[in-house]
């Protein structure tokens, strides 16, 4: 198994970034990677076959080659021929998440993870979209929700790295009344 290498994925990653910027397909390559990222999530099996150090690269560039035919841009197939090529194809996961985080970071989405006790309406999920967005610089923004039933206290909300100001989380007096318990919690990562 190979180690994890996040400056190497990060490497990988931003030279596909600056690549599909200049060619004008960073819309087309970000959806390749959201393809690619779902193909290694639901199954373990091509993730241990990128991984694995037994399998020849041309048998592993032709199961890539069925599983991604048609369905990603020729820069994406290009890139993971180049991987194949240079023995870094078990990075491929890495290289995938990097890219969708560098992609964000290039186009300014940050990425709101809201965890709550029960399932939260549109509305809510609005009203937390645009307090967030008057409170803050954050003008692009992706939410992200879960719920976990043995919430104490109603809802975590994570905002990426980025340190929001407390007083939103004792200012969302509408989203307070939609818990049964008072008491929420705050959580910045």
């Amino acid at each position: 198994m190979s180690m994890p290498n996040p400056r190497l994925a990060g490497r990988y990653a931003k030279s596909l970034i600056d690549l599909s910027i200049e060619k004008d397909q960073l819309e087309a390559v970000y959806r390749d990677m959201l393809f690619l990222q779902a193909a290694c999530r639901g199954s373990k099996e091509l993730v241990k076959l990128l991984k694995s150090p037994v399998i020849k690269a041309d048998k592993k560039g032709r199961i890539l080659d069925a599983l991604t035919d048609g369905k990603i841009s020729v820069i994406t197939a290009t890139f993971n021929k180049l991987l194949l090529n240079k023995g870094r194809e078990s990075f491929l996961p890495e290289i995938i998440s990097a890219f969708i985080d560098q992609y964000k970071e290039y186009k300014g989405i940050h990425t709101v993870n809201l965890t709550t006790a029960i399932p939260v309406s549109e509305e809510l999920k609005q009203s937390i979209m645009d307090k967030i967005r008057a409170d803050s610089n954050l003008k692009n923004i992706e939410l992200n929700t879960a719920v976990e039933e043995n919430l104490i206290g109603g809802f975590i909300l994570e905002i990426g790295d980025k340190l929001l100001d407390a007083s939103i989380a004792f200012d969302l007096n509408n989203i307070k009344k939609q818990f049964r318990n008072n008491d929420f919690i705050y959580k910045i990562r």
